[in-house]
C-alpha cells in the first residue's frame, strides 16, 4: 500500500468515526453506505462504514421525541427547549453507559431502557433508567413534555409560592428534563439536576411563562475538593450571564433541599431557581441551556475518580442510612415530585424514578463524633460557601 493510500485511509476512517458518532448511537445506525479502498497487489486494504444522509440527518437523541422530529425543529421556545433537553438527556446517558462499561467486569455492561410513553390528557415523555450496574445502582434520566388543564391542587401550590393566577382549571404546558444518579459505590456523591419550562394560559388569554430547576450534589463521604469542582462549575455557568446569579441561587438551594424535620440538607447543595423569567426569554433560555450543559463536566469528573475507590460494609450502611434521608425529602417536601402526583395521568413510575433501588432506616442514628460520617453531618446541618 503506498504512503498516500494509507493517509487516505487513515482520513477517512477518522471522518467515519466523527460522522457515525456525532449524529447517531451505534446500536441504531441502521442506514450505512460503505465504502471499500484497495491498492494494486496489496488485497482488501480497509472497510469504512458510514451512515446514510437519511440516517445522520435525524440528531442523537434517545428516542424519537414527543412533538415529532418536526417538531423540534421549529424557532418557538416549547420546540427549542424540547430540542435542548433531549440533546442533554442522550449526551448524560451515553457518558453514564460508557462510565459504566469501563467500570464493569461483566462482558454485557448494563445500559439504559429506553422508554417512551404517552399521556391521554396530552404529551408524553422518555423515561430512560440503568439499574443494578457495578457503577451506578440506578441512574435515571427523564423528559417529560406535557399539556392539559391544572387541577385546582397545583393551581393552589402555585398560588402558595406567590404565583397570580386565574380561577379554574387552566390550560398548561409543561417541558423538562429531571435526573437522578445512584451510584453504587458510597465514595461517588448522588447527583439531582431538573431543568424545566412552564406555560399557563389565563382565563383572559393571556400566557404566563417561567423557567426552573438547578442541580445539587449529595455526597455520603465529604471530599471538599469534589464539592468544590462542583460549585466551581456551577458557577463559571452562572457567571456567563451575570455574576449575581451563582450566589442567590446557591442560597437558594441550600434553603429548598431542607430536611426540616431532620434539621439538615439534603446535601452539599448546588443551585436552585424557579419563576426565573428575566431578563427576556430568549436570554433566560440560554441561561437554563448553559447550566444544563455544565451537569456532565460537573459530575463525571467525580465518577471516573472514585468509581474504584475501596469501602466496606460500615460504608455501605452508612449510604443506605443518608438515601433514607434522601427518600424523606423527596416524599415529603420536593415540589416537582407533589405537582407531577398532582397532575392528571400521571405516570407514578417516572415520577419516583428518583428513589435508589435500596435504602435505610436506623432508630435514633447518631454518627460517631469524630467520625467521617459526623463531619459530613456536620456540613449537612450548617451549609458553607464552596467558592
Amino acid at each position: 500500500m503506498t504512503t498516500q493510500t494509507a493517509r487516505l485511509c487513515r482520513l477517512l476512517g477518522a471522518a467515519a468515526a466523527v460522522i457515525g458518532s456525532h449524529y447517531l448511537r451505534p446500536s441504531r445506525l441502521l442506514l450505512r453506505h460503505k465504502l471499500i479502498l484497495a491498492s494494486s497487489g496489496a488485497g482488501l486494504v480497509t472497510l469504512l462504514t458510514f451512515p446514510s444522509v437519511n440516517a445522520a440527518s435525524k440528531p442523537n437523541y434517545m428516542a424519537e421525541p414527543i412533538s415529532g422530529y418536526d417538531g423540534v425543529k421549529g424557532k418557538d421556545i416549547k420546540a427549542r427547549m424540547e430540542h435542548m433537553i433531549m440533546l442533554v438527556q442522550a449526551e448524560f446517558c451515553q457518558a453514564l453507559e460508557r462510565e459504566e462499561a469501563a467500570g464493569s467486569v461483566d462482558a454485557n455492561p448494563k445500559t439504559f431502557k429506553v422508554d417512551r410513553w404517552t399521556r391521554a390528557e396530552g404529551g408524553g415523555g422518555i423515561t430512560c433508567v440503568l439499574q443494578d450496574g457495578e457503577v451506578f445502582e440506578k441512574a435515571g434520566v427523564n423528559i417529560s413534555v406535557v399539556h392539559g388543564k391544572l387541577p385546582p391542587a397545583a393551581v393552589a401550590q402555585m398560588r402558595a409560592r406567590g404565583k397570580q393566577m386565574g380561577e379554574g382549571a387552566l390550560p398548561f404546558t409543561a417541558l423538562g428534563i429531571s435526573s437522578v444518579i445512584h451510584p453504587r459505590n458510597p465514595m461517588i456523591p448522588t447527583i439531582h439536576f431538573n431543568y424545566r419550562y412552564f406555560e399557563v394560559q389565563e382565563p383572559n388569554g393571556q400566557r404566563q411563562w417561567w423557567f426552573g430547576g438547578g442541580t445539587d450534589l449529595t455526597p455520603y463521604y465529604l471530599n471538599e475538593n469534589d464539592v468544590r469542582h462542583f460549585h466551581k462549575t456551577l458557577k463559571t455557568a452562572c457567571d456567563k450571564h451575570d455574576a449575581k446569579l451563582y450566589p442567590k441561587f446557591k442560597a437558594w438551594c441550600d434553603d429548598y433541599f431542607n430536611v426540616t424535620h431532620r434539621g439538615e440538607r439534603r446535601g452539599v447543595g448546588g443551585i436552585f431557581f424557579d419563576d426565573f423569567d428575566e431578563p427576556n426569554q430568549d436570554k433566560a433560555f440560554e441561561f437554563v441551556t448553559s447550566c444544563a450543559n455544565a451537569v456532565i463536566p460537573s459530575y463525571l469528573p467525580l465518577v471516573e475518580q472514585h468509581k474504584k475507590d475501596g469501602y466496606g460494609y460500615a460504608e455501605r450502611q452508612w449510604q443506605l442510612l443518608r438515601r433514607g434521608r434522601y427518600v424523606e425529602f423527596n416524599l415529603i417536601y420536593d415540589r416537582g415530585t407533589k405537582f407531577g402526583l398532582y397532575t392528571p395521568g400521571a405516570r407514578y413510575e417516572s415520577i419516583l424514578m428518583s428513589l435508589p433501588l435500596t435504602a435505610r432506616w436506623e432508630y435514633m442514628h447518631q454518627p460517631e463524633e469524630g467520625s467521617k460520617e459526623a463531619k459530613l453531618t456536620e456540613i449537612l446541618k450548617n451549609p458553607k460557601d464552596w467558592v
